[in-house]
């Protein structure tokens, strides 16, 4: 791949052809960016994005996904902050797949949260409860993207 190509697909403005039937993939996170660039990471694909907790619910109890894309801190003052608030975060959709076995068993869930001791805290829940779950820190997961799901 030339230099302007791999830029452009790194802007999300080339044209992705892809050598697989399309996946549906989920995505929480708050942060708009982030779904421009998850939506250009997965063109092709199907991708729902949720920003908050209650709404990330609703698309996991009626979707079947492939991938699910998990944030930890949803909120502004989640970031650079010691407290927990469970309820409102990335975690509490970790729980939520813990306790609810059968929803999305066979998809693989990545946390990409800069959050390492909320990713972690999610990631041990739902390994616990026998997930498929890794924690890959934003900034390296285009190159685990690339890996995982090759177009």
């Amino acid at each position: 791949m030339s230099l302007l190509q791999s830029l452009l697909s790194k802007l999300g403005l080339s044209k992705v052809q892809s050598d697989r039937h399309p996946i549906r993939v989920f995505l929480l996170d708050d942060d708009k960016r982030r779904h421009r660039w998850f939506a250009a990471r997965f063109k092709g694909d199907h991708v729902d994005m949720a920003d908050n907790v209650e709404r990330a619910q609703e698309f996991l109890s009626a979707n079947s996904y492939d991938a699910i894309f998990l944030d930890h801190d949803l909120h502004p003052e989640h970031y650079n902050t010691d407290s927990r608030d469970d309820e409102r975060t990335g975690y509490a959709i970790a729980l939520w797949l813990a306790a609810n076995p059968e929803l999305q068993a066979a998809a693989t869930i990545m946390v990409h949260t800069r959050n390492a001791d909320g990713a972690m805290r999610m990631v041990e829940e739902l390994r616990r409860a026998g997930r498929n779950t890794d924690y890959v820190p934003f900034p390296m997961l285009e190159e685990r993207i690339k890996n995982y799901w090759r177009h």
